[in-house]
């Protein structure tokens, strides 16, 4: 009878790498990267678009250079012209989108909340969700004729479904045991909200909130060069038919900065409101 010596057991050794040594060293470099990404990759593209027109590879009669469009724009904000059509805008997007945020996230908690609610209204709200919104506009002229009525409207119709349904899906998809443990604890239904409900749907909420915010811009543009005397949507629509190319594009740009400041803003808020989250940019701690 023979026997075998015993296998060695495999020993398996992790090194600690370069984020468990140096966490906040390894942040910061990673957060300058993406800074550097994210300021690189615009910046190359409008350099190739000021060589192209300067080269003339493209018509810079239709596609203007970047350093036209930008000296355009200053001149315009110099001597006044601009500023009225950006504020005719941001009026409409602010008073909209706070209109449609308050009623979907009202909605929405209550749909959430209450089945026979979200039984009654799902179907309807479902159907009314996906008819574009800009077919709406005629009603709107019809029930608030020309003015910032229809506007607003419209950017708060949009809104609140975008909110609605974050809301709604954020609170059902709160775990049964969280609400378990404060039935438990005797809560009230305003407790079971404050301590519960709202901060783990709160996360999600602001996630669909801050989608909204730009899409909201989309539609304010959109409607301002079917229905409007000012702003910048008819900025843009207006100079088209004038064969302003360049302050279209001045249009455009102004329109691209105030979707992302305005997306920007809903973001700090939503950190500031839920600093418990998981962040949606970088990883570690600074």
């Amino acid at each position: 009878m023979t026997t075998t010596a015993p296998e060695k057991e495999a020993v398996l050794v992790r090194r600690p790498g370069p984020e468990e040594l140096h966490p906040v060293r390894t942040h910061r470099r990673r957060r300058t990267l993406e800074l550097a990404l994210a300021v690189a990759v615009p910046a190359l593209l409008v350099l190739w678009w000021q060589l192209a027109a300067t080269l003339s590879w493209i018509d810079d009669r239709v596609y203007p250079a970047p350093s036209t469009v930008l000296a355009d724009g200053w001149d315009r904000a110099a001597a006044g012209e601009l500023w009225p059509d950006v504020w005719a805008t941001l009026k409409r997007v602010l008073a909209g989108y706070a209109t449609g945020t308050a009623a979907g996230y009202a909605l929405g908690l209550l749909m959430g909340s209450l089945s026979l609610v979200r039984a009654a209204l799902e179907p309807l709200l479902d159907a009314l969700y996906v008819v574009p919104k800009l077919a709406l506009l005629p009603v709107f002229l019809n029930m608030f004729g020309l003015g910032e009525g229809p506007q607003v409207a419209l950017v708060a119709v949009t809104v609140f479904f975008f909110v609605w349904i974050s809301t709604m899906a954020a609170v059902m998809a709160v775990p049964s045991g969280h609400r378990d443990a404060g039935r438990v604890f005797g809560a009230s239904p305003w407790q079971m909200f404050r301590h519960v409900l709202l901060p783990a749907s709160l996360p999600s909420v602001l996630v669909g909130a801050r989608i909204a915010a730009g899409v909201a811009v989309l539609v304010i543009v959109a409607s301002e060069q079917i229905a409007a005397t000012n702003g910048l949507g008819h900025l843009i629509f207006d100079s088209r038919a004038l064969f302003q190319n360049d302050v279209m594009f001045v249009g455009i740009a102004c329109v691209a900065v105030l979707g992302v400041l305005f997306s920007e803003v809903v973001r700090l808020v939503g950190r500031l409101l839920t600093p418990w989250a998981p962040r949606d940019r970088g990883r570690g701690q600074s």
